[in-house]
């Protein structure tokens, strides 16, 4: 029998850590039922290729039953290279469909189109990661409804999630987040984020040892963002306590109403 080297190892202790909490997410937060059809955002980078490998090995067991679906979108005026080959092989080598959608940046502002996915925006902040999302988001949606997906799933894991929470706060003044599962009001879609509870160290790692191949250039703006700045403020906190990500998570599911101000 073969011996398995240090990193054959590692790399099959961090595929079952990786499973473990993408099945207790799927749990804890009812993320995948029964005759779901899902659509992954596959943007080509570590986290959503992770996604469609995971849930393409979850959909071979049959229970529940469910299918997926994997959409690379590009935008024609965003400056992201793709090597569309390699995410399509990454697919089939998991079972999964690849579908590959460019679309534009209209000049109309989005929050001047008549449509059940825009939100009511100032046009001031029409920067390039707001343009980019908000297309990619709607490209999405207009998959997703003629694929007839009920559900969207995305990359976002732990890090991003407690980022998103501290730029609230900072930026927003509000005490919120993107949730690991979120029913929209205006039509039956429900966005869903089964790599909530992994951390994105482990996804590095596990991209690293299992080869995953990046991607040209994905986002040409990302050093512009804010994100990068809080990304910043979290390693310093994590100076103070190396376990802030499940503390601030822990504090997401440990709201006490009553020691915050309350408006008579």
């Amino acid at each position: 029998m073969k011996q398995l080297t240090a990193e054959e190892k590692e790399l099959l202790q961090l595929q079952k850590r990786l499973t473990t909490r993408f099945n207790k997410a799927c749990a804890e937060y009812g993320l995948i039922a029964d005759g779901d059809k899902i659509l992954v955002g596959l943007s080509g980078g570590k986290d959503s290729l992770a996604l469609v490998e995971l849930l393409g090995r979850r959909q071979k067991i049959y229970v529940p039953h469910f299918s997926v679906v994997a959409a690379h979108i590009t935008i024609d005026e965003i400056g992201y290279q793709s090597d569309l080959e390699y995410l399509r092989q990454f697919c089939q080598n998991h079972g999964v469909e690849f579908l590959h959608i460019n679309t534009h940046i209209s000049p109309i502002s989005p929050s001047e189109q008549k449509d059940e996915t825009a939100k009511h925006v100032n046009t001031k902040q029409k920067n390039h990661c707001f343009l980019c999302s908000w297309y990619r988001r709607k490209a999405l949606f207009d998959a997703a409804k003629q694929l007839n997906c009920n559900k969207i799933a995305l990359g976002h894991h732990k890090d991003d999630i407690v980022q998103t929470l501290l730029m609230n706060l900072v930026y927003q003044g509000s005490f919120s987040t993107i949730p690991p599962q979120l029913r929209m009001q205006k039509f039956p879609m429900t966005l869903i984020r089964p790599l909530c509870l992994i951390k994105e160290a482990d996804l590095l790692r596990y991209a690293q040892l299992s080869n995953y191949k990046k991607m040209p250039k994905l986002c040409p703006y990302e050093k512009e963002s804010s994100r990068a700045d809080i990304k910043q403020l979290v390693k310093t906190l994590e100076q103070l306590n190396p376990n802030i990500l499940d503390s601030v998570w822990g504090a997401m599911e440990n709201i006490k109403t009553d020691y915050l101000p309350a408006k008579i």
